[in-house]
């Protein structure tokens, strides 16, 4: 695969269809804006022999092509497994389907679900994934987060070393209304709040993490300055975040 030599090969896992826009949509954008090449794996399919009707199938298809390309994805690989019941398959056969991804890639970068969301689906699809990340094996591999997807991690167990601590803070203000966009067009996914996959909460959520991060240094100097010294401004910065895992440096 020839590449250019500042791009940068970016994997991102949904391990459902919407994952991948509710744990990093604004921070994809980003990347393909600064010229980086997005991979989007969707881990899992629904099907007919499972209770969902061909009209059902049908629409979930228009919603993956729709949202395909409105990132402009630069590939997309379909594992093809059950909707919840992702435990079925030997993780041996998941496993194998991500390193042959992998390795036709050789990503930078990967962005994961976070190991111990509350959905089964995502555990699982993490510790196959994460086991495709060997630097003897796969030596692109520059950098790995964990997402927070909301619906998932934050109903993970309130233990500390469960419980998702972010680490990592992307400002994503720029490309903020177009990540609501792309959510809203899987039209199955999202709700009214306080319904977790709402635009509402996706903001909220969003405000809290970007106030988490702060502002730059250049967006503070025209700012009002309150008394406990940060700045005030009436457009709220948005971020999203991320645990990091590795980092080679």
């Amino acid at each position: 695969m020839l590449k250019h030599s500042s791009a940068k090969d970016i994997v991102v896992i949904a391990t459902h269809p919407d994952d991948e826009t509710l744990g990093a949509g604004g921070t994809l954008l980003k990347h393909k804006a600064q010229g980086d090449r997005i991979h989007c794996i969707f881990c899992t399919d629904i099907f007919e022999e499972e209770g969902f009707t061909p009209q059902t199938i049908a629409k979930r298809e228009q919603e993956i092509k729709a949202v395909s390309a409105a990132y402009n994805f630069d590939s997309v690989h379909r594992l093809g497994l059950k909707t919840t019941k992702c435990d079925e398959y030997p993780k041996s056969m998941i496993i194998a389907q991500f390193s042959k991804i992998f390795l036709h890639i050789s990503p930078q970068i990967l962005y994961l679900p976070f190991a111990y969301d509350v959905h089964s689906d995502h555990r699982i699809i993490f510790e196959c994934a994460f086991a495709c990340t060997k630097s003897f094996r796969y030596p692109s591999i520059e950098k790995i987060l964990m997402m927070e997807t909301l619906s998932e991690s934050e109903f993970a167990p309130a233990l500390n070393i469960q419980s998702f601590v972010p680490n990592v803070f992307v400002d994503i203000s720029e490309f903020f209304k177009q990540k609501c966009a792309i959510m809203s067009l899987y039209e199955s996914e999202v709700g009214l709040s306080p319904f977790p996959r709402s635009l509402k909460n996706i903001e909220s959520l969003a405000i809290y993490r970007g106030s988490t991060r702060g502002a730059d240094d250049s967006s503070l100097k025209d700012a009002k300055i309150c008394s406990g010294g940060g700045g005030i401004s009436e457009t709220p910065l948005y971020a999203e975040a991320f645990m990091l895992l590795k980092e080679k440096c």
